[in-house]
């Protein structure tokens, strides 16, 4: 399938960076975007216990033409607690109730969001084939998954999209994705592009994130690390002036830069930010000056990893402290 080069990440208007919006103000943001001609829109069973689904279904009303919808299962709140997920008989449930949150009959992708690593990945890939067979999702992706899970996937079932964290600070896709997505055809979607806010400025004082941002428990914000990220800020704002970008501006042309195949879903609650993000899309950034960010924050210049252990156990993808 053919996705926009730039979608909008939905996450944060429900799940993870400090207090979300009230939901009519979720839903009033998701209709200016679409409004704007946002043609991607991502959600997933997880973000909000479900919530985020139904404000996307809220917005879709009336103009379910109007967007690409990708959302993903296998892992889900269950009881409160984060649990991943990939057996057969939970993802066909999880497919249904997304569903019926959104409020459609078909989702055109719908991701693996974690590879439960005790259910064979062929397994979870087999039962969400059985969806797009009974014309419930329109493809298949996979979400922070590694070269190998790829192509176990691929063996099973086509697969239109991969799902990793890919930024200036977070080069991880480098290990091999970003090549083995290109040869194989599919998209290489890029969640958090922007550094989750850091390159776009968004984080100025870690300890004045709300207690449950999810940025909290990530090294890089943490006080061992946070001190020598931040003194890449004013370099990096320097940079983007000299482009006549804003810094979220950059980080996103410098990830669209990394082939026709990748795409940003970039994530904000708000409008102003949305519009600034958009507007990256059809800017032209000079490769040197592309070449002179990639030097300036990369994995030698950031300190700490993008996850803490137990984060990172839950993931697939390849990591530069643990290549697969």
């Amino acid at each position: 399938m053919i996705l926009p080069r730039m979608g909008l990440g939905c996450m944060e208007l429900s799940h993870a960076y400090g207090v979300a919006p009230p939901a009519e103000d979720g839903v009033r943001m998701l209709c200016a975007a679409l409004d704007d001609g946002v043609g991607l829109l991502d959600t997933a069973t997880l973000y909000g216990g479900g919530r985020n689904e139904e404000l996307v279904g809220r917005a879709l009303k009336g103009r379910r033409a109007d967007a690409v919808v990708a959302s993903k299962g296998g892992m889900a709140l269950v009881d409160g607690v984060k649990t991943i997920d990939g057996r057969p008989e939970t993802l066909k449930a999880q497919v249904d109730a997304s569903l019926a949150r959104l409020g459609i009959e078909r989702i055109d992708l719908y991701y693996l969001h974690r590879w439960d690593k005790g259910v064979p990945i062929a397994e979870s890939v087999g039962a969400l084939a059985e969806a797009v067979a009974a014309g419930k999702i329109g493809a298949i992706g996979l979400s922070e998954v590694s070269v190998a899970r790829l192509s176990e996937a691929l063996a099973e079932a086509p697969i239109a999209a991969v799902q990793n964290e890919y930024s200036l600070w977070s080069r991880n896709p480098e290990l091999g994705m970003l090549d083995a997505t290109r040869e194989a055809g599919v998209a290489l979607v890029a969640f958090s592009p922007v550094a989750r806010g850091f390159l776009a400025g968004g984080v100025t004082d870690p300890e004045a994130l709300a207690p449950k941002d999810i940025r909290r428990a990530m090294p890089r914000f943490q006080p061992d690390h946070w001190p020598a990220n931040a003194a890449l800020l004013p370099p990096w704002r320097a940079l983007a002036a000299e482009a006549g970008r804003t810094p979220a501006q950059l980080a996103l042309a410098w990830v669209l830069s990394r082939g026709e195949h990748v795409v940003a879903i970039p994530g904000t609650t708000s409008l102003e930010h949305l519009r600034e993000n958009r507007s990256a899309e059809g800017l032209t950034v000079d490769t040197a000056l592309l070449a002179r960010a990639s030097a300036l924050i990369h994995t030698a210049t950031v300190s700490g990893q993008r996850y803490n252990a137990a984060q990172s156990a839950e993931v697939d993808a390849e990591a530069f402290d643990r290549v697969a």
